[in-house]
């Protein structure tokens, strides 16, 4: 059998099949959130709608994924580091020399096209951490090693911060669940899920009443088994005295860190009703959207909410509640089922790759996939604050699916080189 005959049969067609129809779905939805019946005819690719330029990044990505397809996989090992550190370089600069837009320099202009290097820095960075992997052992527990890492993966979303774009920097946390599938210590995961959780109540309830039932336990722990009163004192009183200082530091962080407009979006999140005309519209709008779409839906370029314009944002960050209106539960139920698929799926090949590169990489994907998934949908529906998550290969974005796409289809190639070397013995 030929080369590039055996190199297509070794390509995970399964998961190009749900990747093509994600994004045929996520056309047709931004189509229904940009559609306009004054629109004249022939207008597909009219760039003066939103669904007319997507069909043109559309278009683009085929040749974007023969080049990601063609290139060695050995090359995106071999030169993770180079991309990094360009990357870095592009970060820096991007808001050095970008104009605002939404308050954000995260947006380098080239003519007509848009372009957020902010996208491009989460596969670039997964390419780096899972070369950084290779060559150590999480499971040595080695701090050197686990500072370095910590290092590659704060770098980026630190310089994201630094130009206002706030929503993609929070992407790099998914990148722990990668590092436990390693060997990370899950101790890591626990305080980190610990010190979120007390954030969170400290946003919630009286501090003085939170701090009373973290002593309470603590004493109670301690009255019960007085081998660890003896020998873990110390350590325990060093972290009654962190949770204190994270109780009363939210307020601090909360009133002179974050942005006004960061402020109400997690009012909004914890009192829906506390600015329904203001930074509460789109959330609350959206749960109308969906809610109004029942079981079946409305029908394809029926919805009311989306064809009045209700949902600001509706074909990038909303699309979802389009989905919830003109489908209904089908149709987002369609939608949730087709992420859980592709996700199951591209476990399933970071499992049986043959490198550490390859399986870190693997992971790192449906990592980020997640994040974004679970995120978009969850401020759609007002489980999840604002942060402006795009929705993967469904959201209305040249950058954004340029960039998911580049993600996925690195992953496939590596691992079509893995099936393909398989094949010759």
């Amino acid at each position: 059998m030929s080369s590039p005959a055996r190199y297509s049969r070794s390509i995970d067609w399964v998961t190009v099949g749900l990747y093509a129809l994600m994004v045929l779905l996520g056309w047709l939805n931004v189509y229904a959130a940009s559609y306009s019946p004054e629109a004249p005819a022939g207008s597909l690719f009219n760039f003066e709608f939103n669904y007319g330029k997507q069909l043109v990044w559309i278009g683009t990505t085929v040749v974007l994924i023969v080049v990601l397809l063609v290139i060695d996989y050995k090359a995106y090992d071999t030169f993770a580091f180079v991309l990094y550190g360009l990357m870095i370089a592009l970060l820096i600069i991007t808001p050095l020399i970008a104009r605002p837009i939404a308050g954000s320099r995260s947006w380098l202009e080239l003519g007509p096209v848009r372009l957020q290097p902010a996208e491009f820095a989460k596969f670039i960075t997964a390419l780096a951490v899972s070369r950084y992997m290779a060559g150590i052992n999480l499971r040595n527990q080695n701090w050197r090693d686990q500072l370095v890492l910590a290092g590659l993966t704060l770098l980026p979303p630190l310089l994201i911060v630094w130009a206002n774009e706030t929503g993609q920097a929070l992407v790099f946390g998914a990148f722990l669940l990668a590092y436990f599938r390693e060997g990370m210590s899950p101790l890591i995961l626990l305080v980190l899920a610990a010190a979120a959780i007390i954030l969170i109540l400290a946003l919630l309830v009286p501090k003085l009443w939170l701090i009373g039932v973290f002593t309470l336990i603590l004493g109670l722990v301690f009255a019960f088994n007085t081998r660890v009163m003896r020998h873990h004192l110390p350590v325990a009183l060093s972290v009654w005295a962190v949770v204190i200082g994270m109780v009363f530091g939210v307020d601090y962080f909360f009133n002179s860190v974050l942005h006004d407009y960061q402020r109400k979006r997690i009012e909004v999140l914890i009192n829906p009703s506390a600015d329904p005309l203001g930074v509460g519209w789109n959330v609350t709008q959206s749960k109308i959207a969906i809610g109004s779409g029942g079981f079946t839906g409305k029908g394809f370029l029926q919805g009311t909410q989306t064809k009045f314009d209700f949902v600001p944002e509706q074909s990038t960050d909303f699309i979802f509640c389009t989905v919830g209106e003109e489908w209904g539960w089908l149709g987002t139920m369609t939608v949730i089922v087709l992420f859980v698929a592709l996700l199951g799926r591209i476990v399933y090949v970071a499992e049986r790759q043959k490198s550490v590169f390859g399986r870190t990489y693997g992971y790192c994907v449906a990592s980020i996939i997640f994040f974004h998934f679970s995120i978009n949908i969850g401020m759609t529906i007002g489980l999840a604050p604002v942060v402006g998550i795009p929705l993967p290969f469904f959201s209305y974005g040249g950058s954004s699916l340029w960039s998911f796409t580049t993600l996925l289809f690195i992953l496939l190639a590596i691992d079509a080189y893995r099936k393909q070397d398989l094949e010759r013995y």
